[in-house]
């Protein structure tokens, strides 16, 4: 990649049509541009230090951030059921995968802050409702079942979208992606695992199971955003490979992959339409109420209000911990330099006793 460094200034190989033999800003912008175009199509990635298009950094703060709030919101639908839980067993791992998500939270907003964001900065747009997070949170868990269907359908939804961002042409985010993937991989089993045991259980388990997935299953769809023609960033975000593929083509991946799992389970996709298409060589399935999609998106989803007021109060309430530990911090940076200072002057007094 090209490095924003003196030598990609004006007078160097980059440029020179001023009229004093250097490169104009225009020109430098250009090549810049240029030079960065072709290192993204030859699959370079694209590090903090490099120069980069203002709007290819927009893109991904905008993108990451999103993708950063839908996991620490994301950790409320489920914590929910932890005091609820059905065995200690139980107990364990969905604290484990609660757990997991803010950690992934974590590392996205630390990969947004190379961009030259910050954390609060993040996070004060995320309670002002100037930035988004993934719909599909908006949605209740009213049963246990509902535990193993986010784990099965929404966090198979979420494999299926991240995967390719392991390749992402921006190398923090594709390099958080890799950790994140690995621990989706076992939040999706675990549902799997959940909905299997209550698929073969009693009658009213097996019932329970099969609501959830006939609630969670079509906002799932949704989870990959608007169709291709109506989504405004999709085209130019995969042109610089932060995407792989279209949202058209992850929801059918998705689709071909559920079917045969809920088959397994024993379960009903809720789609009379779904079928397989032999000449497609993927299923068919039937339309999506995008009315739905957007009503949500805008805020008036079943639980847009109590997610984002406890995040707020959450974040609140977490005040004195977040001033204790930058105070810890300071207290620790001062301490570390006056002992820096005071070895420098017994180094110094110990050199100048062996000169005499």
């Amino acid at each position: 990649m090209v490095a924003v460094t003196p030598e990609t200034g004006p007078g160097t190989a980059l440029g020179t049509d001023g009229p004093d033999g250097t490169a104009t800003p225009a020109d430098l912008g250009g090549q810049l541009a240029a030079a960065f175009d072709a290192a993204v199509a030859a699959e370079e990635r694209v590090e903090p230090r490099d120069w980069m298009p203002e709007e290819y950094r927009a893109s991904l703060v905008r993108q990451m951030a999103q993708h950063a709030h839908s996991e620490i919101i994301g950790m409320q639908p489920e914590a929910n059921w932890i005091t609820r839980a059905p065995s200690l067993r139980r107990k364990a791992i969905l604290m484990a995968k609660v757990q997991d998500e803010a950690g992934h939270g974590l590392y996205l907003y630390s990969a947004a802050e190379t961009l030259g964001t910050s954390r609060d900065e993040l996070l004060d747009k995320l309670h002002a409702g100037r930035q988004k997070y993934s719909s599909i949170f908006n949605y209740p868990t009213l049963t246990w079942a509902d535990v193993g269907a986010i784990g099965w359908l929404v966090d198979g939804a979420a494999i299926t979208n991240q995967v390719p961002l392991c390749r992402c042409s921006y190398g923090p985010y594709a390099r958080a992606m890799v950790r994140i993937c690995k621990e989706e991989s076992f939040h999706q089993r675990q549902g799997y695992e959940l909905l299997l045991a209550l698929s073969q259980g009693t009658e009213a388990q097996h019932a329970m199971a099969q609501d959830a997935v006939d609630r969670w299953w079509w906002p799932s769809l949704m989870m990959f955003g608007p169709p291709d023609d109506e989504s405004a960033h999709s085209a130019q975000s995969m042109a610089w490979r932060i995407k792989r593929h279209s949202n058209d083509e992850l929801r059918q991946r998705f689709v071909d992959i559920a079917v045969p799992q809920a088959k397994a389970l024993g379960l009903t996709l809720p789609d009379p339409d779904l079928k397989w298409n032999e000449e497609r060589g993927h299923h068919d399935f039937g339309a999506i109420d995008w009315t739905e999609f957007w009503n949500v998106l805008k805020g008036n989803g079943p639980c847009n209000e109590e997610r984002i007021g406890r995040r707020r109060r959450a974040h609140e309430e977490g005040a004195w911990v977040r001033d204790a530990a930058a105070a810890y911090a300071e207290k620790h940076t001062v301490t570390h330099a006056e002992n820096a200072g005071a070895q420098a002057g017994e180094s110094a007094g110990k050199i100048e006793e062996a000169r005499v």
